[in-house]
Order: C-alpha cells, then structure tokens, then sequence
C-alpha cells in the first residue's frame, strides 16, 4: 500500500500524524520520542502499510547525524578531565562490565557474536537526556549520586563512539574474526584524532569569520554542512555517519559558539530525528511483537536489575557509599538515545535482523518511560535498603553539620538552610551586618567551595532534626529557608516548627502558589520572590515616574501588609500554568459582565454570597477596588473575580443564572 503513496504525500501523512500523537502524549505527560515511535508503528509496512522505512532511509540518517551532533556539542572534555576518577575509573567500569554481562547471557541463549555486542552496546548505554533532564527537575545533578550519574554518562558518550567504529565492522562477512574488528577500531581511533586536531584548528577561525558577516543564513548554513561533511567523511572511510555527526559536534563543543549552534540546529535536528524515530517505529512488527512479548519483559527486567546492581556495586568499589551508589544505579537503570542511533547502524549493515531490533528497541522505550517514575523513588528505595547512611562520602567530616556545634558557640544566632544564589546573599549582609550565622545546604561541591573560602557552611539535610540540632536550632534567632523546592521547603518548615516550635522561620519561595500553607505551618515570613520583584521593579518604575518616594513606601508596605493580596489573580494563557501545579489550586482573575437577564442584576454582593474574592467592580466606565457588599448591580456592570478554576466557574453561574 506504501507504494501508492508519493515520497511527498508519505511525508505529509507522518507530519499530520506527528503532530496528533504528540499533542495527545503531551497531555499524557509522555516524551514525545513515544509519540514518534508509536505513530511509525502504526502506518508502517506491519500495520496500514502507509509508508515504508526504506523510503525514508535518507532522511532519518540524517537525523542520527543530527542526534548525534547535538550530543557532541553537549560533551564536555574538561568536565570530564575534573571528573576523571568517575569517568575513567567508574565510567569505563559500568560499561565494560554491563556489556560482558549481556554479551555472556547472549551467547549463552545461543546467539552469535556480533548481534550480542550490539545488543550489549544498545543496552549498556543510558540516556543522558531524560537522566539530566529529570535530575535537574529535581534539584539532584549536583548532589554526590547525581554528579556521580554525570560522571559514568560523559564516559557512555566515549563509549558510544566506540561501539559506532565497531559496528560497521560487525557486518562484514568475516567480522568475527579478531583482525576484522581491531583494524576498523584502530582506522577510526585515527581518524577521530585527524578530525579532533584538524577540527580544533580550522572550525573556529572558520565560525569566527562567519560570525563577522552577522549574516544568521550563512551560521545555519556552515553548521549543517559542517555536521554533514563530517559525516561523509566517516561514512566514506567505511565508519558510520553517525559517528561524523559526534565528532563535529565535539569539535565545536567547546567553542564560544556552543550555545548558538544548539539554538539554531534544533529545528532541523527536531523535524529530521522526529523522521527517524517515526522510522524506527515502522520497523517495528507489532505481531511478532507481541509473539515476543515476554522476551520484552524478560530484557527489561534484566537491564533495569543488572544496571542498577552494576552500578551499586562499582560505586562502592570506588569508594562511594551504598546510599549513593544504589540512586546513582537506579538512574541510569534505562536504555537512550545512543542505544537507538546503534541499533539503526546495526540493521543498516544487517548486524541484527528486525525481530532483534523490534525487541531491543521495545525494552529501551520502556526503560524510558518508567524513569521519571523510579527517580522519583529513588530516595525512598536507597532509603529503605540503606537508612543508616548519608550520601556524605564527598565533604570532608569538619564540613558536615554534625561538626557545626564543634567549631561555633552557636546561640543568638542564624540559620540560611539552602546556601544557593539567595542563601549567600543572604549571608553577604548578615556578615556585613556582624550577625553571626551558618548555612547548611545538601550539594557537596557547593559546600566544599564555600567552607575553602572560609564560609560557615555544612553539608546536610535541614529535614533532619538531629542536625539542626547539632547547628543549635534550639537557641537561633532566626531559620531561614531558601530551598529551591517548595514541598522540601514545607517538610523541612514541620519539621522545625515541630521541634523548634518558638523560633521564627522566615521561608522564601518562587511565588505565592504555596504561600497560605507556609502561613497556615507557622511561618513567621513568606517572601515570594516573583512578588517581590515585581514590587521592586514597581518601585522604580514610580521614581522614574516622578512619584515621590514617601508616597511608593507606603503603597509597597500596604501590598506587604496585605499579604500581597493585590498581587493575586492574574490572566492566565494557555502557557501560564506550572507543569508541576495542581491546576485546580492556581488563583486566576476573570472578569464577568452582567447581560440583561443576568440574575445578579438588581441584587448587592452579600445577596450573592459568592464564596470568593471580589478584587474590584467596573460599574459606568469607573473601576470600584474592594467593593462594598451593599453596592447594587445592574446590567453592564463588570465582576472582576479571583479564585481557582472550580471557584470562578461556580461563582459565574451563581452571577449569571442564580445557581448555587
């Protein structure tokens, strides 16, 4: 059926498709990397046979390129330079001891060599984006398991290139013979290094003179025929296309124009990598599929286990402690990206046949989708296997807050729970001030740059009683919380009030989502800091205005008097919502004009009894703020209403036909 279709029509229909599958795993808060996967399985050779992968071949190596360019901007060589130990020692070790492990269960289920170092390079790999992504959401990159999962993903990156040299050389008739496969390795480890050196070299006096013409055609331009030329250039010296993409991406990697290639290689990257996942999804037999549903199943379990336990067991070979090792295992438990790019060299060169493929392909999707999941229990897990110990291994002992009371007569004193951006300004003043303070925060490097500097600032938990204790929260002036996550803001808030209950806490947060249950838990202050800027900027915006300043004071003490009640309630678009908000709980503003048989028309506001705020009434053209519950409301008049989606729809239908 795939022939009646023009390349051009087979195109469009996967764009139509896209564009369905994405918007509707969107609001499923599934990757759109699944969307792409699903809709090429549906209209593949195996299922409405309305395109046919061949035909797309081009296009999605393209997109491998691409992939694999953007992965090349993101390594870092310095980073892994400062991260040796992890990357070389660690690093090295996850992925030559997974790869044997697989390799060995391979052989042993009866496969040949080459197809089971495919499978192991595919699964031996994890996915540097959904593990960045997620453990930047949740504040972890640079705790001791997150900088230790950063350091084994640079390595994977070096690995990756390896497996993509051998590859090719899997597929020659005679590749499993020692010489077929250490020759290519020795050709490419040659060639990477001619293109690393040529590249340094050339590549930035190349951009520097683009960059002179200020022409953003001409950038775009040179970045794509760069990335392509490196391609060919691999690809004609028997290597694959991909690894070209990496190598060109490494080169520029480092350059002061990173940022701006990642921006402008993106639309083509995300339109040509959408094709080749829709590609590798048409690949995909959904009848042999489920034929081979419970070697899917098998292969995952096997991978989620044998990483994490990897891992677990490397990590504290290096020195690390279970705790650390044991999340650092759970989030790289997954396949990634670079286990897809592998797979599809792998069924070019005819290393792996489709059912192989269908499977491999299947185990990493899943690994991918339940990794939000497992991070997100990581803590709970490492907890409940090992709850005696701290992720500490890394801060030297006088720098944890258990030593805090050894070195300080702590009373009278302030606690800055959080030594982030606000923490340390925080700090700035109160040393200005002669105020004495500490500061505890969980990020090990952070405190390991600080304490050098001469900070009173210790690793730790704030959650943990016994360590503010030992920081002498019984005898503080002041707690201050600048935590960057509010629900670890509010458990730590309980946690002290609880045990610390007359010290005053002063908590600073993004906004006012969370602000009446710090209140309501006892915080003596809530600062949002959006607010709070917002009124800073309103301050000058006056003087600029030629206000006087006693005038500004005042209005700026009676929005803080207020809680911030004016603040409330905005317009909201379609991207105003957090992804992380309970939509139901968000305070909006939205206005309703009474029509002519509208039932509040002729009643006061106290007769509505409406059970939400009335931030202001336009009646006549003049805008009444706070209105009076006696005023009168007649047709025209225009209720400005703030409250949750629930409340304002009740709070219309009550204005407009009377229900309760």
């Amino acid at each position: 059926m795939a022939e009646s279709y023009g390349l051009f029509e087979q195109i469009l229909l996967i764009f139509i498709g896209a564009v369905v599958a994405t918007t509707l795993f969107r609001r499923l808060k599934l990757p759109a990397i699944l969307a792409y996967l699903a809709m090429g399985a549906l209209i593949g050779p195996f299922a409405l046979q309305v395109a046919h992968p061949d035909q797309m071949a081009l296009l999605s190596e393209l997109g491998v390129v691409f992939l694999l360019f953007m992965l090349g901007l993101e390594f870092s060589l310095p980073k892994m330079i400062a991260m040796r130990k992890t990357v070389l020692g660690l690093g090295s070790a996850q992925v030559i001891t997974t790869s044997a492990i697989f390799i060995g269960l391979s052989l042993l289920m009866g496969m040949e060599l080459a197809p089971s170092i495919v499978l192991a390079g595919a699964l031996a790999l994890s996915s540097t984006a959904i593990v960045t992504k997620e453990l930047i959401r949740l504040q972890q990159l640079g705790q001791p398991h997150g900088q230790l999962s950063f350091g084994i993903l640079l390595f994977q990156d070096i690995a990756a290139v390896v497996f993509l040299i051998l590859v090719p050389a899997l597929g020659t008739s005679t590749a499993e013979s020692s010489e077929s496969i250490i020759w290519p390795l020795l050709q490419g480890a040659g060639l990477l290094l001619l293109l690393l050196i040529l590249g340094h070299k050339i590549l930035p006096a190349l951009f520097n003179e683009v960059a002179r013409e200020r022409s953003d055609e001409l950038f775009v331009l040179v970045a794509l025929v760069t990335a392509m030329t490196a391609a060919w250039i691999t690809h004609a010296a028997g290597l694959s296309m991909a690894l070209g993409g990496f190598l060109a991406g490494m080169m520029l990697g480092e350059s002061h124009f990173k940022h701006q290639l990642e921006n402008d290689i993106r639309p083509f990257r995300d339109v040509l990598l959408g094709l080749f996942f829709v590609t590798v999804g048409m690949q995909l037999d959904l009848s042999a599929l489920v034929e081979n549903i419970h070697w899917v199943i098998l292969t995952t379990l096997m991978l989620v286990t044998a990483k994490t336990l990897v891992i677990l067991l490397l990590g504290r070979l290096f020195g690390n402690n279970a705790n650390t090792s044991l999340k650092a295992g759970i989030s790289l438990a997954q396949g990634g990206e670079f286990g897809f790019a592998l797979l599809a060299v792998a069924l070019t060169y005819h290393v792996i046949d489709s059912d192989l493929n269908a499977v491999l392909v299947s185990t990493i999707i899943i690994s991918m989708v339940i990794t939000p999941s497992l991070l997100n229990k990581a803590d709970w897990i490492a907890e409940r296997f090992f709850p005696t110990e701290n992720s500490t291994e890394s801060v030297p002992e006088h720098q944890h807050a258990d030593a805090a009371s050894q070195h300080h007569e702590l009373a009278d004193h302030v606690i800055i729970c959080g030594y982030g951006r606000v923490g340390q300004i925080v700090a700035r003043f109160l040393k200005q001030m002669g105020i004495q303070y500490v500061a505890i925060d969980p990020d090990p490097i952070r405190i390991k740059e600080a304490s050098s500097a001469g900070e009173p600032a210790y690793y730790g938990d704030a959650k943990r009683v016994d360590i503010m204790r030992g920081l002498g929260a019984a005898k503080a002036r002041l707690i201050i919380l600048t935590l960057p996550n509010p629900k670890s803001s509010l458990e730590t808030l309980k946690q002290i009030k609880r045990e610390f209950g007359d010290i005053p806490v002063l908590v600073r947060t993004q906004d006012d989502y969370h602000l009446e249950q710090f209140q309501i838990y006892g915080a003596a202050e809530v600062v949002p800091e959006a607010l709070e800027g917002s009124l800073m900027l309103v301050s000058h915006v006056l003087t600029l205005l030629d206000v006087p300043a006693d005038i500004i004071k005042e209005r700026i003490r009676t929005v803080r008097s207020q809680r911030y009640r004016i603040l409330h309630g905005f317009v909201h678009g379609g991207q105003s919502l957090k992804a992380d908000l309970d939509p139901s709980r968000v305070i909006q503003k939205h206005a309703v004009t009474l029509s002519e048989n509208a039932y509040a028309c002729g009643k006061t506001l106290d007769a509505l009894d409406l059970e939400l705020e009335i931030s202001s009434l336009i009646q006549q053209g003049e805008e009444i703020d706070n209105p009076s519950g006696t005023l009168l409301l007649n047709e025209g008049d225009t209720l400005i209403l703030n409250g949750s989606p629930r409340e304002i729809e009740q709070a219309e239908e009550r204005i407009l036909l009377g229900n309760l």
